[in-house]
């Protein structure tokens, strides 16, 4: 195997010239970031705001001489910018008084094209407000009950810090490979019949990816835009927890067509979903509604149920919220279990309480889907999906 490293990398990022002045971009300090993990290697870019949409052959000019380096299998350059905080604050402010916003519409102020997906008909995030609520279980289940019902899902790991969808999914020697359709493109391991991606499958388990937020933004929009999905009907996001840089990229850059949010009955963490609702709310993408996780334990023995947590408060926030409440999750050992295992329980106990439960929350973010893009083909599985298809 070539050890490479970044005089290498630079050395090739010498070679790709700024169209406007004829500089090279290393020369004017363009290049902000380099990270090589064996035979990976991502690279941001810092442009000018205004430039930025304008820069995509710049962008691919800069992949293609990192590709080109001897011992490169895998090649992502991402671009970024410096907003002006005049323009963050008027990017994420609430529509004015009297000029209600669309559902989807994107605020103004922002120079930046959002990615387009065109294999993709429809994205939902699975968002939090705070860690430890059991988001990725939840997205996992999700997105194995779609595909239950029919549809043709993408699962996608945004939480680039703490990435755990390798583990969760059975996939931890799992690499991506290159696309012979597509080039420039990756095609990501498979599992539970659907295409899965994280920035885990590029790293060791336990290596920290110690990046400053705008290289975390372009590696996640890389993830996006550089995956061969497919054509798939939901890429279902399994987001990172809180409302920092990476979660507003996401709900301003894509096209995200809901977000559900996840959290435990107690008020702390019902303070926290509050903040990431409210986020996706100034943004202007809708929400489909809050899912109450670990929500009681019912002993497998004598069948009493404890509400560990509290009980309720989900629900009486989604009523306070005016968004549904899609349903609760019990605290089990076999949830955890399963996804420590790579083995979620919605594929290894298919027909007991606890798929049922992911079932009908599913059936609602179909549903939900579905007003907002439209009916299309008949579904895949007769009788399992009769209302929700799509081409």
């Amino acid at each position: 195997m070539t050890s490479l490293n970044r005089e290498q990398i630079t050395a090739a990022l010498d070679a790709v010239i700024d169209p406007v002045d004829g500089q090279s971009i290393t020369a004017k300090g363009m290049v902000q970031g380099i990270d090589i993990h064996d035979e990976t290697v991502n690279v941001m870019i810092a442009v000018d705001p205004e430039r930025g949409p304008a820069l995509e052959d710049l962008r691919q000019a800069a992949e293609k001489a990192v590709a080109a380096v001897n011992g490169v299998t895998i090649a992502r350059v991402a671009l970024t910018a410096e907003r002006p905080k005049a323009a963050a604050q008027q990017r994420t402010s609430p529509p004015q008084p009297g000029r209600p916003a669309q559902p989807g519409q994107r605020p103004q102020g922002s120079s930046q094209m959002p990615l387009e997906l065109p294999t993709v008909r429809s994205i939902v995030t699975i968002a939090s407000g705070k860690g430890g609520v059991g988001k990725s279980t939840t997205s996992v289940n999700l997105a194995l009950s779609l595909v239950a019902k029919g549809l043709r899902v993408g699962l996608l790991d945004a939480d680039i810090y703490g990435p755990s969808l390798p583990r969760m999914m059975g996939l931890r020697d799992a690499k991506p490979v290159p696309s012979k359709e597509y080039q420039g493109k990756m095609i990501p391991p498979s599992a539970y019949g659907m295409r899965i991606m994280s920035i885990g499958f590029m790293i060791e388990e336990e290596q920290p990816v110690i990046w400053r937020g705008p290289m975390a933004m372009g590696a996640l929009e890389q993830l996006l835009r550089d995956t061969d999905w497919g054509d798939i009907d939901v890429l279902v996001v399994d987001m990172p927890p809180g409302t920092g840089d990476i979660q507003l990229s996401m709900a301003q850059r894509v096209p995200v067509t809901g977000a559900v949010i996840v959290s435990t009955p107690q008020d702390i963490a019902l303070l926290d979903a509050k903040k990431g609702l409210n986020m996706f709310r100034k943004v202007n993408v809708p929400v489909f509604g809050l899912i109450e996780n670990m929500s009681y334990y019912k002993c497998p023995e004598c069948g009493h149920v404890d509400h560990v947590f509290d009980h309720g408060g989900a629900h009486k926030a989604a009523d306070e919220l005016g968004v549904p409440f899609l349903g609760e999750i019990p605290l089990d050992l076999k949830i955890r279990l399963g996804a420590d295992e790579g083995k979620p329980i919605v594929d290894t106990e298919p027909d007991g309480d606890h798929a049922k439960a992911y079932g009908a929350i599913a059936e609602k973010i179909a549903a939900a889907v579905e007003e907002r893009v439209g009916p299309a083909e008949a579904p895949k599985k007769k009788g399992l999906f009769p209302k929700i298809s799509f081409k």
